[in-house]
């Protein structure tokens, strides 16, 4: 609810994008300036208000639309009978067993399915034939950036074809795979895959500052742990707005509203900053502030005048207050190199170089130690026992803590005290689990030592994934760099820590299969939900086979043909059953639930069917079931109570 944009917004941007397009007196180049530009702008306005499990989503999104469009990736091997399999991801179950004793059956059924396709005919074929050549490439941790065995090694020439081989037999690799295609394929793609890496949260309010008028307002939207007042409070002492005189801050809830709107009337008129905590605890309220802005509009603002919103996402906000704003998310990056660099460039250069160089050294550690924190909650139950809510406050916290102990610190390093101060006040102070809180000990006993100003190993137990000095290409092994300057430390993470891996955690290799397969399914699913269901190929043409209508017509007939006569006679049953007892009646039940649901499931596709052929008008839920269909998944209608139970299956194997 809370992704709105609307068309004045995007003209903001879209005039902003032109205006800092570089010139030129070549007509096409300059056109490939203003889309590139345009491009990368709108991109970045986007995602600084979505949350980073949703970045890669709406870039994938993207980049899938520019190629269907054949506005990129002319040698990239798309077509799309492929995109059409990459996104479903062949999950039909195969109609040879699987005789691969080392690869899973739905990565055997995945191969099975990717060979019915174009270029890939071969595929089940070679892989039973050179069996331990693929295993060996199953086996890598980062198999995306290896090449295939025997001929499939000519992928790397068509790197959207080479993403199928990956989705077929490693699925946990797809998002590495992912962001290296567009890189790759995207012109300035790198610059989309890391955008804003580069900067930490108070840069990017500054840049969204710049953005922003009197008429909107620059809502930020809440995860745990995120402070955004002190980041407001900075940049409003930048521009030279003093707390209290000309620069309010208010937390909204019972009674706070009338303060608020004598403010804002004061504010508008004087030229005041004005900033609204958790206004979601007051939707009623938030109808009469659009109101207010909608009249300030029409009136015109003082140009100093500046609204900043903040709230916790919530179905209360009226679409027209997120239409109007900025929209700002505080989230950590994914990926532990690009937290890594925001958490060390949460402090100044200025500050930072004023340090000792083993004060230097240590802080480097502790962003690390933090980085690490933040990252291993995407373990899920792995990472933590429970979720907290860590933030860069804890980290600049801990820097404080540091720099006041060594400038008073004696010719012993203070490794007891400090470990003490972070693990147990600092970080432990939001842990409520003494294993969590064991783990954390554990991390700070392994930084915090002697050895870290003496360029130790950082990746816990990296020294037994060392392979033949392969371990750093690999992304096995990031060492702690000597002290140096602020840039020097930036460039030395840039250079030396390469892709994510659990080992960076203590933990093994195997331990991001399932988050990351979850992931992956998840990206393609929405990916498929957003992208226009009505574009059979690239040229519009809707008698193709890939058509999303002409699959779950297909699919429509098959399901009808197997359960058109399927019913289950309760009386004869019943008949034949001398005694009743409880199993018999349990079973009988379950009989009657069958019924129904196979009922259902023809009184539904009948009315879809009619749908196709036009003799009943589409509705909403027939288009609805007519995607789930086309997608695999089991139709939301099916399963809903007392027609079947919650099933985490895809459709095929449901049924």
């Amino acid at each position: 609810h809370m992704y709105q944009y609307s068309l004045d917004s995007f003209l903001v941007f879209f005039f902003k994008a032109l205006e800092r397009a570089p010139k030129s007196n070549d007509l096409q180049q300059r056109v490939e300036n203003l889309r590139g530009n345009l491009r990368i702008v709108c991109y970045t306005w986007i995602t600084r208000g979505l949350f980073q499990r949703d970045v890669e989503i709406f870039l994938s999104a993207l980049v899938f639309q520019l190629l269907q469009r054949k506005v990129i990736g002319e040698d990239s091997g798309y077509s799309r009978e492929h995109m059409d399999w990459l996104m479903r991801g062949g999950v039909e179950t195969a109609d040879e067993d699987n005789s691969i004793e080392w690869l899973p059956d739905n990565s055997w059924n995945a191969c099975s399915s990717l060979a019915t396709r174009s270029g890939f005919e071969t595929f089940t074929s070679d892989m039973i034939e050179s069996a331990p050549r693929f295993r060996e490439w199953f086996n890598l941790s980062t198999p995306e950036s290896e090449k295939l065995p025997l001929d499939w090694r000519e992928l790397d020439k068509s790197p959207f074809l080479k993403l199928l081989a990956v989705r077929a037999l490693r699925p946990d690799r797809m998002i590495a795979a992912l962001r290296t295609f567009i890189s790759d394929v995207l012109p300035g793609g790198k610059i989309f895959v890391d955008v804003d890496a580069q900067l930490n949260s108070y840069q990017i309010l500054e840049n969204l500052y710049d953005d922003s008028t009197p008429a909107t307002p620059l809502y930020f939207i809440l995860s745990p742990g995120v402070d955004v007042v002190s980041d407001v409070e900075r940049l409003a002492k930048k521009n030279g707005m003093e707390l209290g005189s000309n620069f309010f801050n208010i937390s909204m809830g019972q009674g706070q509203d009338k303060i608020a709107n004598e403010r804002i009337e004061g504010a508008h008129s004087q030229g005041h900053w004005i900033m609204l905590n958790n206004v979601h605890l007051m939707p009623k309220w938030l109808v009469k502030l659009q109101m207010m802005l909608d009249g300030m509009s029409q009136e015109g603002s003082h140009k100093n005048f500046r609204l900043f919103l903040s709230s916790d996402p919530a179905k209360s906000i009226p679409v027209s207050i997120l239409d109007r704003s900025i929209k700002i998310t505080n989230e950590p990056p994914a990926g532990l190199k690009a937290n890594l660099k925001r958490s060390f460039r949460s402090f100044s250069q200025g500050d930072f170089e004023e340090l000792e160089q083993k004060t230097r050294g240590i802080l480097f550690g502790l962003c690390h130690f933090h980085s690490v924190m933040i990252e291993r909650k995407t373990f899920g139950p792995k990472g933590f026992n429970m979720q907290y809510p860590f933030s860069i406050q804890d980290l600049l916290a801990s820097g404080v803590v540091l720099r006041n102990y060594m400038d008073s610190a004696p010719s012993k390093m203070p490794w007891d005290d400090l470990r003490y101060l972070i693990g147990e006040i600092m970080y432990g102070g939001h842990i409520v689990n003494d294993f969590d809180r064991l783990l954390c000990n554990c991390y700070l006993d392994f930084y915090l030592r002697d050895e870290l100003l003496d360029e130790m190993e950082l990746y816990p137990y990296g020294e037994e994934h060392q392979q033949g000095g392969k371990a750093a290409a690999l992304g096995l092994s990031f060492k702690a760099p000597a002290p140096t300057t602020y840039d020097m430390y930036l460039k030395y993470v840039e250079t030396n820590m390469v892709g994510d891996s659990p080992v960076a955690f203590g933990l093994h290799p195997n331990a991001e299969i399932g988050f990351r397969t979850d992931q992956a399914v998840h990206l393609f699913k929405t990916v498929t939900s957003l992208m226009p269901q009505n574009s059979g190929t690239d040229e519009g043409d809707d008698s193709t086979p890939s058509n999303p209508q002409n699959i779950a017509d297909a699919l429509v007939q098959d399901i009808m043909e197997v359960y058109r006569e399927v019913n289950f006679d309760i009386d004869e049953i019943l008949s034949n059953l001398d005694d009743p007892g409880p199993f018999q009646n349990v079973f009988l039940q379950e009989c009657e639930t069958m019924n129904a649901l196979v009922s259902h499931m023809r009184h539904t596709l009948e009315e879809l069917d009619a749908g196709f052929r036009g003799e009943m008008t589409m509705s909403s839920d027939m288009e609805k079931l007519m995607s789930e269909l086309y997608t695999l998944e089991i139709p939301k209608a099916w399963q809903v109570r007392p027609f079947a139970f919650p099933s985490l299956r895809t459709l095929p194997l449901w049924l």
